[in-house]
């Protein structure tokens, strides 16, 4: 994979390469009663460094999307279809697989093992199931409408889900963790007992209806790497994302306080916040990496490694750290909780240690990613 070739852009890769790692970084901490702050989501409303990963990552796809869709449509209707429903059924398959992992379990008082499959208890939605759905609605969006339609489905996909928080709410808590419409939708499509219970109550922070919004982050994610391709590696370039993503982060911050920003609920407001960070981010990568050619001492390999094997990678860090959970140790004490308090605590401290137990991950799967790249593996889902 030559990332110098015609018509690739390094900081599309670096970009994507960086919200993989910084995924690892905030989804394994050493103990989650040690978490600093900006590795943390906001309780509720606001967002945090933390908040921004999972919509640059579908903002990621979106922009991968535009670089391959053309090969596939140049085979043909069909050819285009079996990609988007082959990959949307694969990320389904492997997020209920993840969820089941390490499928038996060995009980240490009875001596006795016993499979993991209990549907009565499955999460139906999840991460991997949100970054399915809304890949293959905007990708069905963009194949049938065009990108200009799909477009403009995905902008007025936002004043309609404010309506529908709104509408469908309790009165007077529409936005509330107990009052909100996606709580509503999910408790009467699957039941209690197949939602998140992190928030101390049933409630799935990727809901069935949050996730629309979520397609609209997706076809941004597009738009935009039509724009970078149609414009090059220019200095037009980068002022035109500046100025979309100012523009976008203006219309977030005058919407926050009728429609506050919450990663939770996947706000119209939280949309473009994201997106607009998304667009300067990338904006910096390009000026930086394809303009002025800055890259000292190779720093931006770093972050491909992750980005050539994105999703790959992160599936495997969940696998390995579930893993963890699977292992005993010391009586009532897994291999997670040995290696924080064991190795990580005594070295760094509570918070220090926990945050070195995740950059540790960081760095270890970046090895695999490295190892990937060398033999020329590219796993693509």
């Amino acid at each position: 994979m030559n990332l110098n070739r015609p018509g690739r852009f390094l900081s599309l890769d670096v970009f994507r390469g960086m919200t993989i790692a910084m995924m690892i970084l905030v989804n394994n901490p050493g103990s989650w009663r040690y978490v600093f702050a900006p590795l943390d989501h906001a309780k509720w409303f606001g967002c945090t460094p933390t908040d921004l990963v999972f919509p640059f990552f579908l903002f990621a796809v979106g922009n991968a999307m535009s670089f391959s869709m053309k090969k596939y449509e140049a085979l043909g209707q069909a050819a285009v279809l079996w990609k988007i429903f082959r990959r949307t059924a694969l990320i389904f398959l492997i997020s209920y697989a993840i969820h089941f992992y390490p499928f038996f379990r060995y009980d240490a008082v009875t001596h006795s093992w016993s499979h993991k499959f209990h549907l009565d208890h499955i999460r139906i939605m999840g991460v991997l199931q949100r970054i399915a759905l809304a890949y293959c609605a905007a990708a069905l969006l963009i194949h049938y409408l065009g990108l200009r339609r799909a477009l403009l489905i995905g902008i007025l996909i936002l004043p309609a889900y404010w309506g529908l928080l709104m509408w469908l709410g309790d009165p007077g808590a529409q936005l509330t963790l107990e009052g909100n419409a996606v709580l509503k939708l999910d408790r009467f499509l699957f039941g209690p007992d197949h939602l998140y219970h992190g928030e101390g109550v049933p409630f799935d922070p990727e809901g069935v209806l949050s996730t629309l919004p979520a397609v609209s982050s997706v076809i941004f994610g597009y738009r935009a790497g039509v724009f970078i391709q149609q414009k090059g590696k220019s200095y037009e370039c980068v002022a035109g994302l500046f100025l979309a993503g100012t523009l976008m982060l203006a219309l977030a911050l005058c919407w926050n306080p009728l429609f506050p920003i919450a990663k939770k609920l996947w706000t119209s407001s939280f949309v473009l916040y994201t997106t607009g960070l998304a667009l300067y981010v990338i904006a910096v990568l390009i000026w930086l990496l394809e303009i002025r050619a800055w890259n000292p001492g190779n720093w931006s390999r770093f972050f491909t490694v992750f980005g050539k094997n994105p999703l790959f990678i992160y599936i495997l860090a969940d696998v390995v750290v579930l893993s963890y959970f699977a292992i005993p140790m010391t009586p009532g004490r897994n291999m997670y909780g040995w290696l924080y308090t064991v190795v990580f605590q005594p070295l760094f401290g509570n918070w220090m240690g926990s945050l070195a137990f995740a950059v540790f991950h960081v760095l270890l799967f970046w090895l695999v990613g490295l190892w990937l790249d060398r033999k020329k593996i590219y796993i693509r889902v």
